[in-house]
């Protein structure tokens, strides 16, 4: 069990976001391709390509993780209005932050890394490989669940312009 960890996240004051995009996801597999393609979508719009491989697979980690292990029985959610889980992705000037939201109060756990012919269990390897920082926290007040997220740096805009 992994304990929560906000070390390395920047502060979520949303006056310091200079861009912030979210989207639900329907509970399905085939939303890990809605994500991809808004994240796609998103990074073009803010011009941050330079890690666009690395967020992309990492956000793939991040919600294949939520649907898989995250989620309530199909009974016990089929009342509920809100999505099960989200997407957010937010930059500042060098950082980038995907965060996925997910109803279930249970950490993240790390699977097994050492056999790498098995074709599960290595998402938080590679989110630990791929982004420069993640963690995830419990959600408070009228929030349930928890936010795993993971930090990209961002080449500052006066290093690329040299």
């Amino acid at each position: 069990m992994l304990e929560p960890l906000r070390q390395g996240l920047p502060p979520l004051d949303l006056a310091t976001v200079s861009s912030a995009a979210s989207c639900a996801l329907p509970a399905r597999l085939e939303a890990v391709r809605e994500a991809r393609q808004f994240t796609r979508r998103t990074l073009n719009q803010w011009d941050v390509g330079e890690r666009f491989d690395d967020v992309c697979l990492v956000v793939s980690e991040l919600v294949t993780n939520a649907l898989r292990h995250a989620l309530p029985s199909p009974s016990q959610h089929s009342g509920d209005q809100h999505p099960p889980v989200r997407l957010h992705l937010m930059r500042w000037t060098t950082r980038l932050v995907c965060a996925v939201r997910d109803p279930s109060h249970d950490s993240p756990v790390a699977g097994d890394s050492e056999d790498f012919s098995a074709e599960s269990g290595r998402g938080l390897f590679l989110v630990d490989s791929f982004a420069d920082s993640w963690g995830w926290h419990p959600l408070a007040g009228t929030l349930n669940g928890k936010v795993v997220w993971a930090l990209f740096r961002l080449p500052s805009p006066t290093a690329s312009a040299e």
